[in-house]
């Protein structure tokens, strides 16, 4: 039985995919309150789908040390706000995949195995992005150079600050 780890502040999703990996014959595990790295590296799990955005956390502060750890590990971090740089700096950090909530289970299953959905399974694959999608593209690669800071960003995109938050608030247009 291999062991996975899901670490998400979402509750009901939590136990939802606790249900379904079980079901799949995984040994699983779930966090959906702050946790250490220390923690997580402890279940010796052998695959670990981290939230970005996990309670005051960042599902990102954790895949370095699990990563260091436990090299053979899987690590798919999955987000309802996704963005280009912040699956490039999940990559970066060691991450074996970066998903898009919603996520269909069977393509979240394939992450999780390193088994990679066909190429003609790929709907995303060769798309343009609209122009809303470009504008929240670029206001996540902006945020990311300052470092999270909303001033920072809201001054260097020329927008007032509150309007930065009101277009943070909402999840990347489809």
């Amino acid at each position: 039985m291999t062991k996975l780890v899901v670490v998400d502040d979402d509750e009901a999703l939590l136990r939802t995919l606790i249900r379904r990996f079980s079901m799949q014959g995984w040994q699983v595990s779930g966090h959906s309150q702050p946790v250490t790295s220390g923690q997580l590296i402890a279940e010796q799990a052998a695959a670990y789908l981290l939230d970005l955005r996990f309670a005051r956390q960042s599902g990102i502060s954790f895949i370095a040390d699990i990563r260091k750890a436990l090299p053979q590990s899987r690590i798919v971090m999955m987000t309802g706000y996704a963005s280009i740089s912040t699956a490039v700096l999940a990559v970066k950090c060691g991450a074996d995949d970066y998903l898009t909530k919603p996520v269909d289970f069977n393509a979240m299953q394939q992450a999780l195995t390193g088994n990679a959905l066909p190429a003609t399974d790929n709907p995303a694959e060769g798309a343009v992005l609209s122009a809303d999608q470009l504008q929240w593209e670029h206001i996540q690669r902006v945020l990311a150079q300052h470092n999270g800071n909303i001033s920072q960003t809201a001054r260097s995109l020329g927008m007032h600050r509150r309007t930065l938050q009101r277009k943070l608030l909402k999840h990347r247009p489809a």
